[in-house]
């Protein structure tokens, strides 16, 4: 059985194993370290770890002044403080320079369960995505969440990343052919009638839903988009060429998105049917991980469901 991990537990543990290997490494939490994982970096290494309490704006600003002088500042809190609460200071102090921080927001998307929806943030990839300049992530598993890390700390500029609370399963580390790239797309499984995009935990639903399209005679392709912003256009482009359609998921709002890059570039390049699956524009609700995605139908039902309406909806051809 494949080994289940919080995509944050990863992190956690990717930074404290490449700590030597990167001493610019420094680390900033906003007095959630417990919750964000870096609690194990702030016991191995407590010189380059900085509590800055809850003033997570503050965090950013101080982080952004280390990383002029040659540290690699990698700042944490939860999503919806990291793409909300300071916004102002990762466009104008981190962005707008382009200085090389990165910004980790852990508790993202519907996952974070209990917690309800004013801290369920679905809305940080369409926030990130919009400023200029801005990498933005969302890794699927473990052992793609290490792998993350590490080209983060070898990239140059700002970054965002998104953590997930739940745990889940690791799927990457077993698949044929796999590396990971900023910037692009790794093909977890070929098809040829229809084209799923998935990125973070969608990822391991859309491989779900494509073996149950699978015993439907339908062929899907999987393509991991590990990267939402500087998006993977040549991946997409050969997916709308030789499938015909597109089915994009993410645990995040429609609009502003994944789903939202992807229609962007198709409008302009390869106009074929896109179906967008994720949250439908309206906020999360409380209570268990699992029965909140199934509310809002983050299955891999309804992706399979979603991908024989993309195929439907076949009409052109580029």
């Amino acid at each position: 059985m494949a080994e289940k991990i919080a995509t944050r537990a990863a992190y956690g543990n990717a930074l404290v194993e490449l700590a030597e290997k990167y001493p610019e490494l420094v680390v900033f939490d906003a007095d959630l370290a417990g919750a964000t994982m870096t609690k194990g970096f702030m016991k191995a290494y407590p010189d380059r770890f900085f509590d800055m309490g809850i003033a997570e704006c503050n965090m950013v600003g101080v982080a952004a002044g280390l990383s002029t002088c040659g540290k690699k500042p990698f700042v944490n809190t939860f999503a919806m403080f990291a793409a909300g609460r300071a916004w102002e200071q990762v466009r104008n102090t981190v962005c707008y320079p382009r200085l090389n921080v990165k910004v980790i927001g852990s508790h993202g998307g519907l996952s974070v369960g209990e917690d309800g929806a004013t801290h369920q943030c679905i809305e940080d990839f369409a926030i990130m995505r919009a400023i200029p300049g801005m990498t933005v992530l969302c890794p699927c598993d473990g052992n793609e969440m290490r792998l993350a890390t590490e080209a983060l700390l070898n990239y140059e500029g700002p970054a965002y990343m998104r953590l997930g609370r739940l745990a889940v399963e690791t799927v990457t580390d077993s698949i044929d052919g796999y590396t990971f790239e900023i910037g692009k797309a790794s093909k977890l499984a070929e098809g040829k009638d229809v084209t799923i995009i998935a990125t973070g935990m969608m990822v391991q639903m859309a491989l779900k839903a494509a073996e149950a399209l699978k015993a439907e005679g339908i062929s899907a392709r999987v393509l991991d988009m590990h990267t939402i912003k500087p998006l993977d256009e040549a991946a997409v482009l050969a997916a709308a060429k030789e499938t015909g359609c597109i089915v994009t998921t993410e645990e995040a709002n429609v609009l502003g998105g994944l789903g939202a890059a992807v229609c962007e570039y198709l409008a302009e390049a390869c106009p074929v049917p896109v179906v967008r699956h994720g949250v439908n524009d309206e906020f999360g609700r409380s209570g268990k991980a699992e029965k909140v995605l199934a509310a809002y139908d983050l299955t891999p039902e309804k992706i399979a469901e979603c991908a024989k309406k993309a195929i439907s909806l076949k009409k052109v051809s580029c």
